[in-house]
């Protein structure tokens, strides 16, 4: 059986931000699951400019079982974020992930649901320059760099910074289930 990352997201998620990874993972065994409080069976992706494809949803996310997953996987955009952390089901789902101690990582404004349950407070971690305050603001000691490895948190900057956000979610993996 393969095992299983989650891609938690909402309308207006920076669609690279989704697709990278994800396929990233495919290629290394896992089954990804895009994970959605959106009560559609398809949410759009924004692409860099204007609105870019639908995506099916794989599970709601009041139907998703944290237990399942390996991880986590919090794409960017600007609309996806501010939604994802209103949905008091995402957040319950995404705090099972901090409680067990799995894998999170966030690229450019997806880490900003993480300022809902109080995770960043003394978190190394880095985003997009955007919200730079908001992590800031919410205990996190934010740094410039292409990718930021605390412990389970892996997060990056931008699109530019993927193919590093996704060696390192690999790397993590890997270490991981070596232990």
């Amino acid at each position: 059986m393969k095992e299983k990352i989650a891609i938690l997201t909402e309308l207006g998620f920076e669609e690279v931000e989704l697709t990278s990874p994800k396929q990233k993972l495919e290629e290394q065994g896992y089954e990804v699951h895009i994970i959605s409080p959106n009560d559609k069976s398809s949410i759009k992706s924004w692409d860099k400019t204007d609105w870019g494809k639908d995506f099916p949803v794989d599970v709601h996310v009041t139907e998703a079982n944290a237990a399942d997953y390996r991880g986590i996987i919090l794409p960017g955009g600007v609309l996806n974020p501010d939604k994802l952390r209103v949905s008091e089901e995402s957040v319950v789902f995404l705090n099972k992930f901090i409680d067990e101690g799995k894998l999170i990582a966030a690229i450019c404004h997806g880490p900003l649901i993480l300022t809902e349950n109080g995770y960043v407070g003394g978190k190394r971690l880095t985003s997009v320059k955007n919200i730079k305050t908001d992590l800031v603001h919410a205990g996190a000691e934010w740094e410039d760099s292409e990718v930021v490895v605390d412990d389970n948190l892996i997060t990056s900057r931008t699109p530019e910074d993927l193919d590093a956000f996704n060696d390192a979610i690999i790397d993590y993996l890997a270490a991981d289930k070596e232990e």
